[in-house]
């Protein structure tokens, strides 16, 4: 299983990313995602950099890890025949090295614009024409689409890779598998499921990456990790239904108000031991993902990590999974 280092902009500041995605390279993880958000999860966090603009630095100050988005909505910020220049764009520049992800949004990051916020079924319908928008300008050529969600009048990439940017779409079921495994590369989880992954490469006739993540904080002293995750990351265990569809951070902070700090640790792998790690990992790895992309939780601390990550965990993940 490929190891993968999340640049998490809802808790780091621009240049620091820029930075950390160097480190990430010379350490010895295989690949970078970066997410993509206008606000972060909740006010503790504190950043939300445009995540187009660091790539483009990142992809200047690496030569060999891949990218990714982990994952751009293309369907309210973003018009998707936009979204396809942007990607085309990181792919030239990175050297055909940038894989675009993609997923249907959250209302967190997607409400900025004024268009509302439909149910998630029109949500899925709106990502499905993007998809097919996306997929066409990256094959080259003049595009002219009239949807019910969007219009592409006469648009063309004209700076593409040497090779075609893949695409990867966010699934969490069954009709998302079906939906998507026929029109893209990738699968993109975060949960180890392995119902997702068989599902997605008996339907989907393209690539076979199944791209998982995993928070982590990892730490000197446990109990100050479990502050750090508490603080930073206690919005994660509401799950995707519920964190698509909060507004703002206002409402993630009352909607967490009576998490714990051992009910994170018991979620995230927290601390300076390696094996808590490797036991979710294994999960991925058991379920047939084929990519694990680690959050390490915090800006704090972020190259003591890369640090630790190249001596200890690195190592002991490529021998365990």
């Amino acid at each position: 299983m490929r190891i993968g280092y999340t640049l998490m902009t809802e808790q780091s500041p621009p240049r620091s990313l820029v930075r950390y995605a160097a480190q990430a390279e010379e350490v010895g993880f295989d690949f970078e995602v970066m997410s993509d958000h206008y606000f972060p999860w909740l006010d503790e966090q504190g950043h939300a950099g445009y995540a187009w603009s660091m790539l483009g630095a990142i992809s200047q100050v690496t030569d060999r890890v891949d990218l990714m988005t982990y994952v751009t909505c293309p369907t309210f910020r973003y018009h998707p025949a936009v979204v396809a220049q942007k990607a085309a764009t990181i792919g030239v520049l990175s050297g055909g090295r940038f894989t675009l992800g993609l997923g249907a949004g959250e209302n967190l990051n997607e409400h900025v614009v004024g268009r509302g916020w439909p149910p998630v079924n029109v949500r899925h319908e709106m990502l499905v024409e993007a998809v097919e928008i996306i997929d066409a300008l990256l094959g080259g050529g003049y595009v002219n689409h009239v949807g019910e969600h969007f219009r592409v009048d006469s648009a063309k990439l004209w700076d593409l890779p040497d090779e075609r940017v893949e695409i990867g779409v966010a699934v969490s079921g069954e009709q998302s598998v079906q939906t998507f495994a026929p029109m893209v590369d990738h699968l993109i989880a975060v949960e180890p499921r392995a119902d997702l992954v068989e599902g997605w490469r008996q339907a989907g006739p393209h690539g076979d990456r199944a791209i998982g993540q995993m928070p982590i904080c990892w730490g000197p002293l446990r109990e100050d990790a479990v502050r750090v995750a508490h603080d930073q990351f206690r919005w994660f265990g509401g799950g995707w239904k519920v964190n698509a569809e909060l507004p703002g951070t206002a409402g993630f902070d009352g909607a967490t108000q009576f998490v714990r700090p051992e009910d994170v640790a018991e979620s995230i792998p927290c601390g300076p031991a390696v094996e808590p790690v490797l036991e979710a990992a294994r999960a991925f790895a058991e379920a047939g993902f084929t990519d694990l992309a680690l959050v390490q939780v915090g800006d704090a601390g972020q190259e003591d990590f890369l640090r630790w990550a190249e001596k200890e965990l690195l190592p002991a993940l490529r021998e365990a999974c």
